[in-house]
């Protein structure tokens, strides 16, 4: 993408660090800030006294302009090769929206509620399983028999790899993951730009960028062991826009230059620098209520449901009575899929020989808890973030010439 607004790319970005600072832990999960980002903005259009102010400082931007630069967020991802994105709306018959909204969002995103809980939910499910290929097969739980506005956002991101990973067995020898013999992923190749340390004020940082062939890529974080998931990946993300300086390639030094690393040169024949990854597989999901986080969202005085907070949306009370995203993530050998729905709700309320050239080595072990983001190339936008904190046991026989790790 490349976006007519970095503004919101920039501010997208940001609610990733913040989001994830504040809720990756040490357990695995994913998360796409992507998804929440132009729900708030809508939002905010409609949105009036402390919930707007709120709700503009999340955002990063001014409401009058949210919606247009929320649909355009959403039209922008939706062109993408690889992604896939969507809006949907549903209101009870009972609740009148102002026609001057309503008709600034896309067309065909607005259904209908009945109050019919069980009925409701079918219907939404069907819609969130539609829009992310299946891989969400339910909406996230915000609908209730008070329920008078469901607003909802679905996204999904693909990618191939353009160099594929050759599956393996691997078997740490330090770190939590140690002494287990594990699924794994080896890939050997050129040293290029691919794999950098930045120099971060919390120490360095591993980031590796797997490319894939439709202008996405997906860059994993290594820290420092015992690094929190929460500070890898902001470090990550402000990383990604330049905030540190960085090594790359063939300028590493020799020895242990970042978490995860070795750099040697070993004999060679033709004297090409070269680049040793071995990972992981990975299926991480998350389902994250946004209201632990309401200070982030711009949610805290939207909750209050002694009045209401959103007139451009409708002439009745409105107050938020729920936000909730669910989101799952895949990597493997060929390359990457995850989705995400976001929805939140409003209430009433108020060789043998001897090789004649030496080259540098570089090898890169992913065999401890790291992190990850899916990433637009062009326009550095964060379309996920997510941490590998449990990786998968190798269950399979051991086929002739796979490779496995010590």
């Amino acid at each position: 993408m490349v976006t007519e607004d970095a503004t919101a790319a920039r501010a997208v970005n940001a609610m990733t660090a913040n989001w994830a600072r504040e809720a990756v832990h040490g357990r695995g999960t994913v998360l796409t800030a992507a998804g929440v980002w132009p729900a708030l903005a809508l939002l905010a259009d409609g949105a009036d006294g402390p919930a707007r102010r709120e709700l503009e400082e999340a955002l990063g931007i001014g409401a009058e302009t949210a919606l247009a630069q929320g649909r355009n967020l959403l039209a922008a991802l939706g062109e993408l090769p690889g992604v896939d994105a969507a809006l949907g709306l549903w209101t009870r018959e009972e609740l009148p929206l102002r026609p001057e909204w309503l008709s600034r969002l896309p067309l065909e995103t607005h259904g209908a509620l009945t109050g019919d809980v069980e009925a409701d939910l079918e219907r939404m499910n069907a819609w969130a399983a539609r829009h992310t290929d299946g891989m969400i097969d339910k909406m996230p739980p915000v609908v209730d028999p008070n329920t008078l506005l469901v607003l909802a956002t679905a996204l999904v991101v693909r990618t191939t790899w353009r160099r594929p990973f050759d599956p393996s067995v691997t078997v740490p020898r330090h770190g939590p993951w140690a002494g287990r013999t594990l699924a794994g992923l080896f890939r050997t190749g050129h040293l290029s730009d691919e794999i950098a340390v930045a120099h971060t004020p919390d120490g360095p940082l591993t980031v590796l960028r797997v490319e894939g062939d439709s202008g996405l890529d997906v860059h994993l974080l290594l820290g420092a062991e015992g690094d929190a998931g929460g500070q890898v990946l902001s470090a990550g993300v402000a990383s990604l826009g330049g905030a540190y300086p960085t090594t790359e390639g063939e300028a590493l030094s020799l020895g242990a230059p970042g978490p995860g690393l070795t750099v040697e040169t070993v004999a060679s024949w033709d004297g090409t620098p070269v680049l040793r990854v071995e990972s992981v597989p990975f299926t991480v999901d998350g389902d994250h209520d946004l209201l632990d986080h309401a200070p982030l969202f711009g949610l805290s005085s939207a909750q209050n449901a002694s009045q209401g907070h959103f007139p451009g949306i409708s002439a009745a009370p409105l107050a938020i009575s729920a936000a909730k995203q669910s989101a799952t993530a895949t990597f493997g050998a060929l390359g990457f899929r995850a989705a995400a729905v976001t929805a939140m709700a409003a209430a009433p309320g108020g060789v043998p020989s001897t090789p004649p050239h030496r080259a540098q080595l570089v090898h890169a072990h992913f065999d401890r808890p790291f992190g990850f983001l899916a990433v637009h190339r062009a326009s550095g936008l964060v379309l996920m973030a997510g941490w590998v904190g449990e990786p998968e046991e190798y269950r399979d026989r051991l086929l002739p010439g796979m490779h496995i790790s010590r």
